[in-house]
């Protein structure tokens, strides 16, 4: 189900990063940041290593910043993987954190976020949270979807997206050329599934020379680096600056 590509490069996880603040949403505790009285919204579904990630909060401010109500939940309860942790495997790991209790809770949370008032609301999820945002995106409980370094989204996860009735959810898929976990040959896949249903509106876009995991664990030392990860940041900002509102 998973190998050993998405748990590389962890972050320093750290709790007191970003300029937004943590509170309980939908019964989760939630990194938030921008303005709550917006009425449009944005969640952000974590990779394995959670919501204490700096560049993952780096970039909530960034979307923040751009008119969004931004909220990352920490769908693993204070729990994530961690890649020194020998006794405790990724796939250990998955049997308490499985992307079908975080779409649950995904749920609550788009709940929690329409009770304060958003009308409009999008998901981007980066890896392990790619999953959970592809089954929001089938319920059409979101306005549109981005998807960055997908893990476990299966070409029959895009057909469903295309073919339940009712929901044309916009959805981006940002890929990366050096990825194990979703590599090109299989967005490739999706892209063609996509595209033979025209009133979805879909991107999918591989990135080269990236690995699994650029946008939000990259070296903030790097410059080659972050150039990369702020271009994929500046494509999800503009899928969801023209679909929620």
């Amino acid at each position: 189900m998973s190998g050993p590509q998405c748990c590389e490069n962890p972050p320093t996880l750290n709790p007191a990063s970003g300029q937004g603040h943590v509170e309980e949403l939908g019964g989760l505790k939630s990194y938030v940041s921008g303005s709550s009285d917006s009425n449009l919204a944005i969640v952000l579904v974590s990779d394995v290593f959670g919501y204490e990630a700096p560049n993952l909060r780096k970039l909530a401010d960034k979307v923040a910043a751009a008119g969004f109500y931004v909220v990352v939940p920490d769908f693993f309860g204070g729990d994530p993987f961690v890649r020194e942790n020998a006794e405790r495997p990724i796939m250990e790991w998955l049997k308490d954190h499985g992307t079908d209790k975080g779409y649950e809770d995904a749920k609550r949370i788009v709940e929690a976020v329409k009770g304060k008032g958003a009308s409009a609301i999008g998901a981007a999820g980066f890896c392990w949270g790619a999953k959970v945002v592809v089954e929001l995106a089938k319920t059409g409980a979101i306005k549109a979807s981005a998807l960055l370094h997908p893990s476990f989204v299966s070409v029959d996860d895009i057909k469903v997206i295309c073919n339940f009735a009712g929901v044309k959810a916009p959805i981006a898929i940002l890929g990366a050329e050096i990825d194990r976990m979703s590599p090109p040959e299989l967005l490739k896949q999706f892209e063609e599934i996509l595209a033979a249903k025209s009133e979805v509106d879909a991107q999918v876009k591989i990135f080269p020379k990236v690995s699994h995991g650029w946008t939000v664990r990259y070296d903030v030392a790097d410059e080659e680096a972050v150039k990369c990860a702020e271009e994929a940041h500046s494509d999800m900002l503009e899928w969801f600056a023209k679909f929620v509102k």
